[in-house]
């Protein structure tokens, strides 16, 4: 081998080595960038709750459903978010100021920690558990929190003296003092990767309409602007068609909200909450949201939304 390919060779080395080293720095650095400028947001997501108080016999717990979850410890939870000072986030709320990015971050919300407590389906205890739960959090602290509900309107009509599901005009009562967030989850629960294209129209559309019909609401405030899936079940054509007319679509995967990465509104994760998850656990996961600071969510790279963290030590 002669000198000339000896070099020739060396310098492709040289180059290619420089190239590799330049990408792999420049990759960490957008790592770090990304995760130091990132902002993490617990979205948790219950559904049925219970008084267990009132399950004092074995054959009553056996038919407690996994993801029912306790009053008492709800109570527990919630009351440690308002003492804390925590930022309860509608859903507008994270659309406006995290994902849309519309408008700054309002400063009475600056170094509070942000989290949204969302629950599916419209049972009757949103409004007979906790309705006065944050009621009675505003009497003792002088702060509203308001929850998310995500609701099928089919069940709501078709249960119109509530023995399961809130009736519309509970619905109404929270709304008109703004402790309910009303949002869709489709018109009747059904699963809307399986459905075909007409189907999928009907259950987005109608789960959007009748909703707003059932709360007959005239304020400003967005109702059936976002959606949450039901059985945590989508795909890219059910997001296409979802975004037609939905700001944001919601899961159910047990990830948590990592703002700063790639931008994804139809795939917002949440926190799954179930029987077995205590206060203290939840109160864990709600300490790793983001103390928010003033431009921290303006970093360039912020234009990329919703990666998401496993939370598998949980």
């Amino acid at each position: 081998m002669n000198l000339a390919t000896i070099t020739s060779r060396l310098i492709s080395f040289v180059v290619i080595f420089t190239a590799v080293l330049w990408l792999v720095v420049f990759d960490l650095e957008t790592w770090f960038i990304v995760n130091s400028e990132s902002v993490n947001i617990p979205i948790f997501g219950f559904h049925n709750i219970i008084d267990l108080r009132e399950y004092n016999d074995r054959a009553a717990k056996k038919s407690i459903y996994g993801l029912d979850y306790d009053v008492q410890n709800l109570a527990q939870f919630i009351d440690y978010l308002a003492r804390h000072n925590y930022w309860v986030l509608t859903t507008e709320d994270l659309y406006t100021y995290f994902l849309n990015r519309s408008r700054p971050v309002p400063p009475q919300h600056l170094n509070q920690k942000p989290v949204m407590l969302t629950f599916d389906d419209g049972y009757k205890s949103v409004y007979t558990r906790i309705l006065p739960l944050l009621k009675e959090l505003e009497n003792r602290y002088g702060k509203k929190l308001e929850v998310v509900l995500f609701i099928n309107p089919k069940q709501t009509r078709e249960d119109p003296k509530g023995d399961r599901y809130a009736t519309c005009e509970q619905l109404r009562e929270g709304l008109a003092q703004n402790l309910y967030d009303i949002q869709s989850h489709g018109y009747s629960h059904r699963r809307l990767t399986e459905l075909n294209s007409q189907e999928l129209e009907w259950e987005l559309l109608a789960g959007q309409e009748q909703l707003r019909s059932c709360l007959n609401y005239g304020g400003d405030r967005a109702i059936a602007s976002h959606l949450a899936y039901a059985y945590n079940d989508s795909n890219s054509t059910v997001e296409k068609r979802a975004s037609q007319y939905y700001r944001s679509g919601y899961l159910y995967n047990h990830q948590m909200l990592k703002i700063g990465w790639q931008k994804d509104f139809y795939r917002i994760p949440r926190i799954r909450v179930d029987f077995n998850q205590t206060p203290e656990q939840l109160m864990q996961i709600a300490s790793f949201a983001s103390t928010l600071k003033s431009g921290r969510m303006f970093h360039p790279f912020q234009s990329r939304v919703n990666a998401n963290i496993f939370l598998n030590f949980f």
